[in-house]
């Protein structure tokens, strides 16, 4: 079954390989441009579509590899239902609002095929709270939280694609020990296999898209990233039969979903919009402190690899032990986060934010 869930991850990389070139072109026929700007990093205009390529080579493999079910036309009815709004905000353009509501919509599409989030494990016993009524609001907050996360961290070329690879074989690892756990439960295998699909459709993309990219994601792309995403956390956690910790699929997508979080924190401090962009969400930070692009893509990598293992060994010991691993890695990160200046308390400036003020003297 491994060498299987192997193969379609392969298949699923060989398709967006041969898909991407294809996207590429289709972008620049229809003007799917990006242009510079001034909270852009990319110094020339660029096509924009290649969420496109990965949603295609992912579905096209999850079609021809994974048996049907509810689940399965869920999540690829909400995946196509939040493409088909990025396509239109990297065409046309969308407001904030719009762009909400079309992401509520697409949450809501999963939830009459039986994904939800209807109970959360108790953090301090081996119990499970019972969401109720509370279950379709969580859900919708959770895939919209992580859908918008990824879309956040989508600024420099490969860094929402590689950290989603990472996310999604950290997902695809814990479904596979909880399978194994609970006795070779075919759901969570299945889970598995979408997992590396996913991680196989933007290993392709990542060929053009890594520094220097001949293509974007666009909000096709990191919408639908983050979506799928939160959705198959959703799916692990929800058909094991022991109950997996809240707390797993939050560290699975520590980055964008920390980066978020302090953005919010930076602009409720600043008194700014929550929803105003500024540049000053992590890789725009380890830019300032004088990393080049590739190398501040490689250390949220590292980072994003860290967070990933962390979460994997975390779901293998007991929940009193994992909550006091989880108190210290909390404390690295804000530690961590504080000092490159993401929560907006940077005590000083950086050398080469100085040396630039200066030469702007």
């Amino acid at each position: 079954m491994l060498t299987q869930a192997l193969l379609a991850m392969l298949l699923a990389l060989v398709v967006s390989l041969l898909l991407t070139p294809v996207v590429r072109k289709l972008a620049i026929k229809i003007n799917a441009m990006d242009t510079p700007g001034e909270r852009k990093v990319h110094l020339k205009v660029m096509p924009r579509l290649g969420g496109l390529a990965v949603y295609a080579s992912f579905a096209i493999v999850v079609l021809l590899i994974s048996p049907h079910n509810m689940a399965l036309a869920g999540l690829l009815l909400g995946g196509l239902l939040i493409v088909l709004l990025g396509l239109v905000d990297d065409t046309r353009g969308l407001p904030a609002k719009v762009k909400l509501a079309g992401q509520t919509v697409a949450a809501l599409a999963v939830v009459p095929f039986g994904i939800q989030i209807s109970f959360v494990t108790n953090p301090l016993s081996d119990g499970m709270v019972y969401l109720g009524l509370l279950a379709i609001p969580v859900t919708v907050f959770w895939i919209i939280a992580v859908t918008n996360a990824v879309n956040l961290i989508d600024g420099l070329d490969g860094l929402a694609g590689g950290v989603t690879v990472i996310a999604a074989l950290t997902i695809a690892a814990v479904a596979w020990q909880q399978g194994v756990f609970d006795g070779g439960l075919n759901s969570l295998f299945e889970v598995a296999v979408l997992a590396l699909i996913l991680a196989g459709a933007v290993l392709g993309f990542l060929r053009y898209n890594f520094y220097p990219a001949k293509i974007f994601l666009g909000d096709t792309g990191s919408m639908f990233l983050g979506y799928c995403l939160a959705v198959l956390s959703i799916m692990s956690a929800t058909k094991s039969a022991a109950a997996i910790p809240v707390f797993i699929p939050i560290i699975i997508l520590g980055i964008p979903l920390l980066d978020t979080f302090f953005a919010i924190v930076r602009r409720r401090c600043n008194k700014r919009p929550i929803f105003k962009a500024d540049k000053e969400h992590m890789h725009h930070r380890l830019m300032a402190i004088g990393l080049s692009h590739r190398r501040t893509v490689l250390v949220i990598y590292g980072i994003s690899i860290f967070m990933g293992a962390s979460a994997y060994l975390l779901n293998m010991i007991t929940t009193d032990r994992a909550i006091l691993v989880l108190a210290v890695l909390s404390i690295i990160i804000i530690i961590g986060a504080n000092k490159i200046g993401i929560t907006g308390y940077q005590s000083s400036p950086t050398r080469k934010e100085v040396k630039v003020k200066r030469l702007k003297g």
